[in-house]
């Protein structure tokens, strides 16, 4: 399709911020028509993100004066609690919306505000907002208004999963475990303390042990292909001293006479951002670095039934920007693979 659309992002100012506006620079049937930015109104993009300097001509807006009903599409790649107040605005004007925050991933409205700590100020849109798991719901986002895109650990996790509870290989009542590991720039562009190089580098450390928000939102979906399984489930997500980077380490539980390889194999046969690797492989988070891709292999671990399954993304692009343009893409009934067809950096 030729179609050219208009695109809005608030909250520009992040690291999916700015990763939206890199990628969306090469989209053909896409122009980003705004910028906004509370704390960095006025400033031009060029001054504020020297990297897009001779590609952007924006200046960062407020709310007020982006005019983003104006647009096709919005990405929110803001702190949660700001979607869900400006959403309905938005959506009455027939704009669609891509949530990059976690204001409309959880169905269950109790859930997200004991997690978010915050009374939901949209539960009316809940039901209507489509969970942007690309490679699960792609039908469902076609015709969505509003996708909440999911969480870097949630996309890491939950696509290995994806094809063995659709066809409940997993035992029941048995313990499924996710040892994950996080590049720094997962934590956002705020100043942080934890994030500093002198704190973070040349560390490694286990964090969110007593709970962690991405916990309800992959056992969501979990519960929601296989029954008697969520509750099994146990999430253990690191800090590691890198800028970008996911990698999920998945211990499972198998019915016998299981095949994992073979089943991820033909599930993800038709899907261009998903790379099952040949047995005994070892994917590594340097290999989808600044690209749309999840790499997966599975094995069994040696004298045991415990299968360990390996995932790796770059939690900026397919742990949030890329995928979001991806929803995006879906959305307008573009070519899934507009904008996000560049290879992995290496070193």
């Amino acid at each position: 399709m030729n179609k050219k659309i208009k695109a809005g992002i608030v909250g520009a100012t992040g690291y999916t911020g700015v990763e939206l506006l890199r990628l969306l620079s090469t989209h053909p049937n896409v122009e980003v028509t705004a910028i906004t930015s509370r704390s960095e109104a006025g400033i031009a993009i060029a001054d504020y993100f020297p990297s897009l300097r001779g590609i952007y001509d924006l200046t960062f807006q407020t709310l007020d004066q982006a005019r983003l009903e104006q647009c096709d599409v919005v990405f929110f790649a803001t702190p949660n609690g700001v979607a869900m107040k400006e959403a309905p605005a938005l959506l009455s004007q027939n704009v669609r919306i891509v949530d990059l925050s976690a204001d409309f991933r959880i169905q269950d409205i109790p859930t997200w505000e004991q997690w978010y700590g915050m009374r939901h100020a949209s539960p009316d849109i809940i039901p209507q907002a489509v969970y942007g798991l690309s490679e699960m719901n792609r039908d469902a986002i076609a015709n969505a208004r509003i996708v909440a895109n999911p969480g870097c650990y949630p996309t890491c996790v939950s696509l290995p999963l994806l094809p063995l509870l659709q066809q409940g290989r997993l035992k029941a009542h048995m313990p499924l475990i996710a040892d994950c590991k996080s590049g720094v720039s997962g934590a956002g562009r705020k100043g942080n303390i934890g994030s500093l190089l002198c704190e973070a580098g040349d560390n490694f450390k286990a964090y969110g042990i007593g709970g962690h928000r991405h916990l309800p939102e992959i056992k969501q979906t979990i519960q929601s292909l296989q029954t008697n399984i969520a509750d099994g489930f146990v999430f253990t997500p690191h800090l590691t001293p890198m800028i970008r980077g996911m990698h999920a380490t998945l211990y499972l539980h198998l019915e016998d006479g299981c095949h994992p390889e073979e089943i991820l194999r033909e599930y993800y046969r038709d899907n261009p951002f998903v790379d099952i690797l040949p047995a005994g492989s070892t994917p590594e988070t340097r290999s989808v670095r600044g690209a749309n891709l999840c790499r997966i292999s599975i094995q069994q671990a040696p004298q045991s039934d415990v299968w360990i399954a390996l995932s790796v993304i770059d939690n900026l692009v397919k742990g949030a920007a890329g995928q979001a343009i991806q929803n995006m893409n879906l959305m307008f009934g573009f070519d899934e693979q507009l904008g996000l067809q560049n290879a992995p950096l290496l070193p």
